[in-house]
């Protein structure tokens, strides 16, 4: 990239002179350049990345996986992954968008042969905004019926007294006896029970149409003034899932059998590193979690001043975003471990994965605790607050390519408003039909597939660019330490990274 004038609007091409005019002829007026927007402050930036990485796979996913995988032995594959692949792909992106101040798809015009990395970010960041706004609509849903005293899933309400007493016994297709978080997650809020598969989605649920289009709004009116309205929600929503989970770990402390959950999540089977499988889930959580690869972080690095350290903030993104999935296994499987004791069963037969342990477990472990109602409110207005931050960096993915193509829209708040309402609207009407009664199967479907070998090859495809001297000239001060570091990311980049991008392409099950 060395040698490209750098603009507002991305990378200019060498100039060429200018042909003297004719005496009769007039210049031509010259369009008015658009001047891009930049963050309020470094901590709105530091804190949308961070709202933007730190999402519900922390929540949902890394303490499953961290179980599932040799518990606290996951954390050597998770980190050696961070380490060579996470945080090289990470500084990659964020330099990206800082030195070309421009979105996915203007970005690569200083190489036009690799534009089609931006069109692919775009591909992935538009499925992902598909599907993720379902995930917001289904915790609307029940932050609403949290409101409820008592809580409509819990033994106490008297639909589900039968069930609890044992009178009354309810199953699913496949002959398995359903608890009352079950029947209220697959029949009153997703109405599975009524679909037989992709090919069945029957009739939109309607309740769950409101929810999601509250939703959308909400994405909309965050969105409408940029960044600069957006850096100020952060303010609120990167920071209150903090203060919910550590009140969250606190509470759990104090309960029986919560030294169970923890011992359970923690304790390492060492065997189970030399599974290929553990290595492949270690990769794919920090691909998961960081958001590498979908066009967010390169986009919102793009409203940036060009001589930000974004070494720094790679650094302090990366860290506090490992430590949160860390410290949430803790906030999880304490609850858990009390749900367990109180069942008198392994702590195995009450954890589960993806929206299982979100939508099912979680709130079933929180009937059980005193004062439920006022915990379900905090936990799922703090998975609210965690997917409206991730939503915004997809979301801020496609705005800024378009704008970026169609510089006007930036100058005109009209178009830009019309524009960006018809894309939540377009997105709000695509997502009717993961809200049918077999919404769920079409749900599963793009998020297993959307985000995993596209992603591979995306990254794989940014390897190929070095621009190390790029990120010096953008740190004018650069300290010692930062030539250092940026010699082990070139390393990363051009020999560890790649090899292990293929490896884990393989999706091998088998022993290493």
């Amino acid at each position: 990239m060395n040698g490209h004038t750098v603009t507002q609007n991305g990378f200019n091409p060498p100039s060429t002179p200018t042909p003297q005019p004719q005496s009769e002829c007039q210049l031509p007026t010259p369009a008015p350049i658009v001047q891009r927007e930049q963050w309020g402050g470094k901590y709105e930036f530091l804190l949308s990345c961070i709202g933007y990485c730190v999402g519900l796979g922390n929540v949902w996913r890394f303490p499953y996986l961290c179980y599932r995988n040799g518990g606290g032995v996951f954390l050597i594959p998770y980190f050696i992954m961070l380490f060579v692949t996470g945080v090289p792909l990470f500084l990659m992106e964020l330099s990206l968008g800082q030195y070309g101040a421009a979105g996915p798809i203007t970005v690569w015009k200083c190489c036009p042969l690799l534009k089609g990395i931006g069109i692919g970010m775009l591909c992935v960041s538009t499925l992902v905004c598909l599907y993720y706004n379902v995930i917001i609509a289904w915790t609307f849903y029940y932050l609403g019926s949290s409101f409820q005293s008592p809580l409509p899933w819990s033994c106490e309400a008297l639909a589900n007294a039968g069930i609890c007493s044992g009178n009354i016994t309810a199953n699913d297709a496949t002959g398995k006896v359903l608890t009352p978080t079950e029947i209220f997650w697959n029949k009153q809020v997703l109405g599975v029970v009524h679909s037989e598969g992709l090919h069945d989605p029957g009739p939109v649920r309607w309740p769950l149409a409101l929810c999601l289009l509250a939703a959308w709004i909400i994405i909309f009116l965050c969105m409408l003034k940029g960044i600069r309205s957006s850096g100020k929600v952060v303010y609120v929503t990167a920071t209150f899932p903090y203060f919910v989970l550590i009140v969250l770990i606190i509470r759990g402390a104090t309960l029986e059998g919560s030294l169970d959950g923890v011992a359970f999540y923690l304790t390492p089977d060492w065997s189970r590193l030399a599974n290929a499988q553990v290595w492949n889930d270690a990769a794919s959580q920090i691909f998961y979690s960081l958001g590498i690869g979908v066009g967010g972080l390169l986009s919102m690095a793009s409203y940036n001043k060009f001589d930000n350290n974004v070494i720094r903030d790679t650094i302090v993104i990366t860290t506090g975003n490992c430590c949160t999935s860390f410290f949430a296994g803790f906030a999880i499987f304490s609850i858990l471990g009390h749900m367990a004791h109180r069942k008198g069963v392994p702590v195995a037969q009450v954890a589960d994965t993806g929206p299982g342990l979100a939508f099912v477990a979680y709130p079933e472990a929180l009937a059980l605790l005193p004062g439920s109602v006022f915990w379900s409110i905090m936990f799922f207005l703090m998975l609210f607050m965690l997917g409206v931050d991730t939503l915004f960096g997809n979301m801020e993915g496609i705005t800024t390519a378009v704008l970026d193509e169609f510089p006007h829209l930036r100058g005109n708040p009209l178009q830009k408003s019309l524009f960006l309402g018809a894309l939540c609207f377009s997105f709000y009407l695509m997502g009717l039909l993961l809200i049918t009664d077999g919404g769920i199967y079409w749900f599963t479907l793009i998020d297993s597939f959307s985000t995993s070998f596209g992603l591979i090859i995306i990254t794989l495809f940014m390897c190929v660019n070095q621009f190390c001297q790029d990120i010096l000239d953008m740190i004018r001060h650069c300290p010692p330490w930062c030539g250092k570091v940026l010699i082990y990311f070139k390393a990363c980049w051009v020999f560890c990274t790649p090899f292990l991008l293929l490896v884990i392409d393989n999706n091998s099950t088998g022993n290493l």
